[in-house]
């Protein structure tokens, strides 16, 4: 269990579960051919599982400090495995993660896309030994790594196995994956400031310019207020020009309940938030509007054929 902490395994999940569904949930369902077989998509998976392990391993590496002012309970480093064995294994696991994508890139003979797990690694660890502790900075690369995982998925399953033919609907499935890896990067742009607030005074302490830090908890709630209403105006748009217009009733009721309803909540909630328990609430929320989200693909995808 104290490995499972040190890389957040719940992370690893809600990640492997976004690329299965969008592989399985959504792709697999279109009458389109897929560059990768099934057992070699697994290895994507895994591949994308295991460099982001690496990269929460050598981030707790660097933050011990911090945690254990802000989250003393969570600390496995120094506790329960020892720096020496967390950095042996960061390097086990980003090197099987860039190992792998080596492999798949070859595999859909494309060798240079391997430079991507490359720049994704190496940014991971300049995240946690540096970028950090910048102001906002670390919150967009976060978001962004998360939000690029989709991407990817069109990059090594849709990109190579594209040709004249198919293009037109190769190219609305990408934006598809386009339109959803906008949506993670905004909720989880969100949920990166939020958790700063979570931790302002462990990080105060350490000398991190976050953005609590910079302007102060009460401002940077109201900022991230106003922000929330991004999502939530694009969530009432996309629902209703691409979901309730085209007759898909279940899928719009499942959006409205799952997804904009506790976005909705979360706005609310933040006008009043003051505490450290407020801000993991809500922190805890946006993860579950992401899941939401995420499933809402196979929903919608299900739902399509049923209208037809």
């Amino acid at each position: 269990m104290k490995h499972l902490k040190l890389i957040r395994y719940q992370n690893l999940l809600l990640l492997a579960l976004m690329q299965l569904i969008f592989r399985y949930g959504f792709l697999k369902q279109q009458n389109v051919y897929l560059a990768l077989a099934d057992w070699q998509y697994i290895l994507f998976v895994v591949s994308t599982i295991c460099i982001a392990a690496g990269g929460y391993i050598i981030n707790n590496i660097f933050d011990y400090k911090t945690d254990m002012e802000n989250k003393p309970e969570a600390v496995v480093i120094g506790k329960s495995i020892s720096e020496s064995l967390a950095y042996n294994l960061y390097a086990g696991f980003t090197i099987i993660g860039v190992g792998i994508g080596f492999y798949l890139s070859n595999v859909i003979q494309k060798p240079t896309f391997a430079t991507i797990f490359v720049v994704v690694a190496s940014t991971l660890y300049v995240y946690a030994t540096s970028l950090k502790q910048s102001l906002l900075i670390g919150n967009i690369i976060v978001a962004m790594l998360l939000s690029f995982s989709l991407i990817m998925i069109g990059i090594f399953d849709l990109y190579p196995a594209t040709y004249e033919g198919n293009q037109s609907i190769m190219r609305l499935l990408f934006s598809i994956l386009l339109d959803y890896a906008i949506f993670a990067f905004m909720i989880n742009l969100i949920r990166e400031i939020i958790k700063d607030l979570e931790d302002v005074n462990g990080d105060y302490n350490q000398g991190m310019k976050t953005l609590p830090i910079i302007l102060g908890t009460e401002r940077t709630a109201k900022l991230v207020f106003g922000l929330s209403f991004i999502p939530i105006l694009s969530l009432m748009c996309y629902i209703n020009f691409y979901v309730f217009n085209s007759g898909l009733f279940l899928s719009t009721i499942y959006g409205i309940i799952f997804i904009l309803t506790p976005m909705i909540y979360f706005t609310v909630k933040l006008w009043s938030a003051k505490k450290k328990s407020d801000f993991k609430h809500l922190s805890i929320v946006l993860k579950w509007v992401l899941l939401f989200g995420i499933l809402s693909i196979a929903v919608i995808t299900y739902n399509m054929p049923h209208h037809a």
